[in-house]
């Protein structure tokens, strides 16, 4: 999704002038912002505002595709224990089996084209969120509160 779409998708929920009465701003001054007019453009900090306003995930996901990547919005850990994490795995496996197969089929004629590469992204796009979620879900149940949300890459010796 771009991101004027995300924009209006998310201006959608709750209409032109209930966003703008949200954002205390008036309903041209919305548009002016969404559609850049006269040299305005959508601030992130207003886009943010926005999307948590709509209850959506379309700014962040907007972003994500322009980044080359993919949104994920991680599960809360609550009521997640370790049968279901193995659920998780579970899945992730099953999601590879479903690339090594697709993969398979699509160099049977030594080339994989247009759509095959397409497809085979798209599995892969799926197995990166649900690695994101796995580790996101293994870490909310086994790291203490305290570690769960600090990176790896932090270091506390500042």
């Amino acid at each position: 999704m771009e991101l004027l779409p995300s924009y209006q998708e998310m201006i959608k929920v709750h209409g032109w002038n209930g966003t703008a009465a949200t954002l205390g701003m008036t309903r041209s001054q919305l548009e002016a912002r969404v559609y850049e007019v006269k040299g305005s453009g959508m601030r992130v900090d207003t886009a943010l505002l926005i999307q948590a306003h709509a209850g959506t995930t379309h700014f962040a996901q907007a972003i994500a595709v322009a980044s080359g990547g993919v949104f994920v919005e991680l599960p809360s850990g609550e009521g997640v224990n370790g049968e279901s994490l193995q659920g998780k795995f579970h899945e992730l496996y099953t999601e590879l089996g479903l690339l090594s197969g697709t993969y398979t089929k699509a160099i049977e004629d030594n080339e994989i084209d247009p759509r095959e590469r397409v497809e085979l992204d798209d599995i892969s796009q799926q197995m990166h969120k649900t690695m994101k979620e796995l580790m996101g879900l293994m870490f909310q149940v086994y790291c203490r509160p305290t570690l769960a949300s600090v990176p790896p890459t932090q270091s506390n010796d500042s």
